[in-house]
């Protein structure tokens, strides 16, 4: 582009320079052409001014030049692509200063026309969230290009499973300014059980001005839609699924197999507290209210054998015991039955005491815990400690021996029963107290020769 002359007196050249277009990010010339109308060779020093010094540059930057000569030289613009650069009119200066007459510096103006240009960076994160119904993202938006966008987002999904919203929906950003939009992405239904799902997704960044108000020199830079996943998660995992199956085993295994035996073993050790009580046909005889007592039946069972009955009767705080048996030879067979009722948190003891002229050879005994209390039991024959037994530790518990161990007269075998927790009987309500049977049977003897 060759600028025209015009007159402007000694030393000084009167030239204007013509308007320029360019984009930024590219390059574009014009030639500006200096002319000495003065009557001495005079050197020129060229120097850009004003916005567009930056990124223009002359060349030569200094001309010299003889009287009625000229000299064109170059003027190259190189605008950045940059926010900082914006669209529209730019005046642009070239100072002309005489070497000779530097009072004749003159300055010659146009203006550059920098295009528009279109870019947007966005960032998306996380690219995965996990949830049940919903997950949250944030977008950071920045304005990389030289001219205001109205930002606008559109989701993209496969299916119609998820729902997007934007907020704010549609932000408006000056060059180079940043904003941080949230988005919110939800799912229509839950997954109640098995694997999470995964929905894929996309969002694309566009800038929603009215494109036939710009003009034929707009220009856009196109981004790849952002990529990213929501992965829905079951409401029950499977863990849980795996745990409920195993109560419900234990819940079935409990009302199969357990529970018949416990009801049966508790029926059963029931019955034999019964069995042990006494009868009204002088078999047995109930205690008096001092625990001992004393009695003898006779019955014939066959030529020259004969039989005896004897019973005792124990105290303790909610205890009794009962005997009953025939005997042959020295001794007879006998049962004692001593049964302890006791409240949480007590101790009390339940006793049978051995006759006068008595001695009671024990050979076995069962003890019965038939509603599953909790807490101690002890078991003594006189001043000796047979046994010590945590009682949630069992239902029915016995012992036998070869040997009787004898008891004389006077001593006593006791239970003592210390309740921490009554249990539970097979009617499925909790007992009010811990309830213990303790059986013992052996042959009881007369000391009289």
């Amino acid at each position: 582009m060759t600028p025209s002359a015009a007159s402007s007196g000694p030393g000084a050249p009167g030239l204007d320079i013509p308007a320029v277009t360019v984009a930024p990010g590219d390059t574009a010339t014009t030639t500006l052409t200096i002319r000495n109308d003065s009557d001495i060779v005079e050197a020129y020093n060229l120097e850009v001014v004003g916005d567009c010094a930056s990124w223009t540059t002359v060349e030569p930057a200094r001309v010299s030049l003889y009287p009625g000569t000229s000299e064109t030289v170059t003027l190259r613009l190189e605008p950045p692509r940059s926010p900082e650069i914006r669209a529209g009119e730019t005046p642009l200066g070239v100072r002309v200063l005489p070497a000779e007459h530097p009072d004749a510096a003159h300055v010659l103006e146009t203006t550059v026309h920098i295009e528009e240009f279109r870019e947007l960076r966005t960032e998306l994160a996380p690219r995965r969230r996990r949830g049940w119904l919903r997950g949250r993202y944030r977008l950071a938006v920045q304005n990389q290009g030289n001219t205001p966008a109205q930002v606008g987002f559109t989701p993209g999904q496969a299916g119609e499973e998820l729902a997007f919203a934007f907020t704010p929906a549609k932000p408006k950003l000056e060059p180079g300014e940043s904003a941080e939009v949230g988005l919110r992405v939800r799912t229509g239904k839950p997954v109640w059980f098995g694997s999470p799902m995964v929905w894929p997704f996309t969002v694309e960044t566009t800038d929603d001005r009215d494109r036939d108000e710009q003009p034929s020199s707009y220009e856009t830079a196109v981004r790849a839609p952002l990529d990213a996943e929501f992965v829905q998660i079951p409401i029950f995992p499977k863990w849980l699924l795996a745990l409920l199956a195993l109560l419900l085993a234990l819940l079935l295994a409990w009302f199969t197999l357990v529970r018949p035996v416990v009801r049966s073993a508790a029926k059963d050790a029931a019955d034999e507290a019964v069995r042990a009580r006494p009868t009204p046909d002088g078999q047995q005889t109930p205690g008096n209210g001092n625990g001992n007592s004393a009695g003898a039946g006779a019955g014939s069972a066959s030529p020259g054998t004969q039989g005896s009955g004897a019973s005792a009767g124990a105290d303790g705080g909610g205890s009794g015991a009962g005997s009953g048996g025939t005997g042959t030879g020295t001794g007879q067979q006998s049962s004692q039955t001593i049964d302890v009722q006791t409240s949480g948190g007590d101790t009390k003891t339940g006793s049978y005491t051995v006759p006068k002229d008595s001695v009671f050879g024990v050979t076995d005994i069962v003890v019965a815990n038939f509603q599953g209390d909790e807490g101690v039991l002890t078991i003594t024959f006189g001043d000796r400690k047979i046994t010590t037994i945590a009682m949630e530790t069992f239902r029915n518990q016995d012992y036998h021996w070869v040997t009787p161990i004898k008891i004389p007269e006077g001593d006593a075998v006791s239970i003592e029963v210390t309740c921490n927790k009554p249990g539970t009987p097979a009617t499925g309500r909790r007992a009010k107290g811990c309830h213990e049977v303790l059986n013992v049977s052996g042959t009881l003897g007369s000391t009289k020769q």
